[in-house]
C-alpha cells in the first residue's frame, strides 16, 4: 500500500529512541523526510546516523518545555526541506508515583513538558504547515483507563486527548488532522524502567493483553506513520489505541 509519504516532511519529537524513533524510521522507510529532536544532542546525532538516510533526516536538540523549541524545529524543516506536512509529538513520560504521592514540583515540571509543551508544539506545527497535513500526539492508554502507579500520566494524558479533539475541530477547515495515539505496553526503555519499578505488574499486564505479549516499537511506528500519512486523510479527532487489545473500553 502506498501511503503517499514520498518527499513529505515531518517533525518527530522524542525521536532519539523508543516510539518516536520507531515512527521516524517508518516514515523514512516510506520515503518521507524527517526532522527529529530530543533533549540530548548526542542521542539526536546517534539517532540520525542509525536511520541511515543522511539526505532525508536531520536532527536538533530541543526540549518542548522551552517555549522556543517547536518554532526552531518547524523553521529547520522549512529551511532544510522547503515544506512541513505534519508532526508526531512524543514527550518522555512523567515520573512514576500515585497522584497523591508525587510532589507539587513534579506536577509542575510534568505539566510544563508533557502538557503545555505538547499543546504549544501542536499549535506551532499546525501554523507552520505548508498545506494540509496531520499532527499526532503520543498519549497513553491512561486516556481511557488509569495505569497503576502513574498518577501524573493519569491526570495529564486525558486532558491532552481532549485538546487533540478541540484542535481537530479548529484546524479541520484548513485540512489539518489532529490525532491521539494510545500506546499500551510497548517494549521500550521506558517500559523496562516501569517494569523494574513495579515488578509485580508485568505478569498481570501480560494476562490482560489479548495478543499475549508486549508490542514492539516498530509496530507502533508503522501505525503512527499510517495515521500521519495521506492514506488516513479522513481520520481526525480520534484517539487510536496501539495496545494489543488491552483496553476494555470502547
Amino acid at each position: 500500500m502506498d501511503l503517499g509519504l514520498a518527499e513529505r516532511v515531518y517533525v518527530v519529537t522524542g525521536g532519539s529512541k523508543g516510539l518516536g524513533h520507531a515512527t521516524a524510521a517508518a516514515l523514512v522507510a516510506d520515503g518521507a523526510r524527517v526532522v527529529l529532536s530530543s533533549r540530548d544532542a548526542e542521542r539526536v546525532e546517534a539517532a540520525v546516523a542509525a536511520l541511515g538516510a543522511p539526505d532525508r533526516v536531520t536532527g536538533l536538540a530541543a526540549d518542548l518545555a522551552d517555549p522556543e523549541a517547536a518554532g526552531r524545529l518547524a523553521a529547520l524543516a522549512l529551511e532544510r526541506y522547503g515544506r512541513l506536512d505534519g508532526a508526531l509529538i512524543s514527550v518522555g513520560g512523567p515520573p512514576p508515583g500515585t497522584a497523591a504521592s508525587v510532589s507539587d514540583e513534579q506536577w509542575r515540571t510534568a505539566f510544563e513538558s508533557v502538557f503545555l509543551g505538547s499543546v504549544r508544539a501542536a499549535r506551532t506545527f499546525a501554523a507552520a504547515l505548508t498545506g494540509e497535513g496531520a499532527i499526532g500526539l503520543v498519549l497513553s492508554s491512561s486516556v481511557r483507563s488509569p495505569v497503576g502507579g502513574l498518577g501524573i500520566s493519569n491526570g495529564l494524558r486525558p486532558g491532552l486527548a481532549m485538546v487533540a479533539k478541540d484542535m481537530a475541530d479548529e484546524f479541520g477547515p484548513r485540512g489539518i488532522r489532529v490525532l491521539g495515539l494510545l500506546p499500551g505496553r510497548i517494549a521500550t526503555d521506558r517500559m523496562t524502567q516501569l517494569d523494574a519499578a513495579f515488578p509485580d505488574t508485568r505478569k498481570a499486564a501480560l494476562a490482560g493483553i489479548p495478543l499475549g505479549r508486549y508490542g514492539e516499537p516498530e509496530e507502533f511506528g508503522r501505525t503512527a506513520a499510517f495515521l500521519l500519512s495521506p492514506a488516513a486523510s479522513y481520520l481526525t479527532g480520534s484517539v487510536v489505541p496501539v495496545d494489543g487489545g488491552a483496553l476494555r473500553a470502547l
